[in-house]
């Protein structure tokens, strides 16, 4: 063939799922090297898919330059198209027992559950259930600003937590799915003045110090929640603390310092304390699924499935008249998006 011979498109019906999802990876990532990590292959095999879809369809993807990589038009009327063919492939695969026999196995999903005991164990040994035959690998990353930088670099698939924290910027790269208006509560040593009480008013907290997490970098969602909370109210939010790792570490920072702790009614029990359901109002921590836009993998179909059913038999979902969520939390989660 001559060098400057244009080759012949290949038909579309024979178009390979693969250069489609090297082709969203880019997209979506607008960076080869994330792009990459996230699909977990070589930069020079990623770019090889690419330029072999740009070959196949006619037309340029991609405006490329040592700085930037942006969409072309023809790139930005493709995407919309790509993300429906991989999803609908997806479903095929996962309605067939993932398709043809001697398919390789998909690798594993990786899906950060926060910490041990919470609702995020619950929705993956129900996803494991329904699909017994996908590999769901249980991560601890414990906040979801710092789990949602681990999904946009690839390293994770799915986490849990308050979509609404995130930056925009960051929520335009991810998709989610609302799971749980989860009930707050407050961690209190056994010799506190309010640990006797089966509830604890918000007002019994006036002139209080609450530990929210302020300064752990995977955390910022919660410690905003928690300042919206408590504006108003004569609570203080805590300063920086040293980041503790793990319920030894978390029971003796909070033992020296003998502060109230926010959380959530499923939080672990520990000894030395007590923790009381926040009343009046109650106030909610939103729960979202969490995953990076575009992803196809047979195991997320099972994942989205179990929280969907858990929440309608748990009635996760439903508010109650005397909850307290702030106004964006709210219309995120009524919209899903």
């Amino acid at each position: 063939m001559p060098a400057d011979a244009v080759p012949t498109p290949i038909p579309l019906d024979v178009l390979d799922p693969r250069l489609l999802r090297a082709f969203l990876a880019v997209a979506e990532e607008l960076h080869f090297t994330r792009a990459a990590a996230r699909l977990y292959v070589a930069q020079q095999a990623l770019s090889r898919d690419v330029r072999r879809l740009e070959r196949e369809l006619g037309a340029a993807l991609f405006a490329r330059t040592t700085r930037q990589v942006t969409l072309t038009a023809d790139g930005t009327r493709l995407l919309p198209y790509a993300r429906r063919v991989l999803r609908a492939q997806e479903e095929l695969l996962a309605a067939f027992g993932r398709g043809a026999a001697g398919r390789a196995a998909p690798r594993p999903l990786l899906v950060d559950v926060n910490s041990p005991g919470l609702i995020g164990e619950r929705i993956l040994a129900r996803a494991r259930e329904l699909a017994p035959e996908d590999e769901l690998m249980t991560r601890f990353e414990s906040g979801l600003t710092g789990a949602a930088a681990e999904i946009l670099a690839g390293r994770l698939d799915v986490s849990l937590g308050r979509y609404a924290g995130l930056d925009p910027a960051v929520r335009a790269r991810l998709e989610q799915q609302p799971v749980r208006y989860e009930p707050m509560a407050v961690i209190l040593p056994a010799d506190h003045r309010l640990a006797a009480r089966e509830e604890v008013p918000l007002a019994a907290l006036a002139g209080e110090t609450v530990y929210a997490g302020a300064g752990n970098p995977r955390t910022p969602e919660w410690t905003e929640l928690a300042r919206l909370l408590f504006e108003g109210r004569g609570i203080a939010l805590a300063p920086p603390a040293p980041l503790a790792v793990g319920v030894d570490e978390f029971q003796r920072i909070m033992a020296k310092s003998r502060m109230p702790v926010l959380a959530v009614m499923d939080f672990p029990a520990m000894p030395g304390a007590v923790i009381r359901p926040l009343v009046d109002p109650v106030p909610l921590s939103p729960v979202s699924l969490v995953w990076r836009r575009g992803l196809a993998h047979p195991a997320l179909a099972a994942l989205t499935r179990a929280a969907a059913a858990l929440a309608a038999e748990e009635g996760w979902l439903r508010r109650p008249a005397e909850g307290w969520i702030p106004a964006t939390d709210a219309l995120i989660m009524m919209s899903g998006t």
